[in-house]
């Protein structure tokens, strides 16, 4: 059984910084991309910064380089997304998903709002 629940996010100003966590329960899913995405409201989902843990790669939107960090905790089996100098555009509900070959696991999301 599969569990993502993310934490975290809010509102800000333009130019300010937000966290926001995912916690993992997923037993026996080791080999998959695990990361961050987020659905600006009315639009598609879109990958924020991925790690497929078959390589080893991370991977960020352009969009968001040299801004966000992703960070993973396996100890804990937490993932952290850290946002810095976050823009309007920024705005929207990013999700936790873990992605085994086949499958598609996603939590149910957390807010991040950035005001002008």
């Amino acid at each position: 059984q599969v569990q993502l629940v993310e934490s975290g996010g809010g509102q800000v100003q333009a130019g300010g910084s937000l966290n926001v966590s995912c916690s993992v329960s997923a037993n026996n899913y080791r080999l998959a991309t695990i990361g961050w995405y987020r659905q600006p409201a009315g639009k598609e989902r879109e990958a924020v910064a991925t790690l497929d843990t078959r390589v080893g790669t991370l991977a960020y939107a352009d969009s968001v380089k040299g801004r966000f960090t992703f960070v993973g905790e396996s100890g804990t089996k937490k993932l952290h997304l850290q946002m810095n100098n976050l823009k309007p555009e920024d705005t929207a509900t990013y999700y936790c998903g873990l992605h085994p070959p086949g499958l598609n696991f996603w939590g149910r999301g957390t807010q991040v709002t950035v005001s002008s």
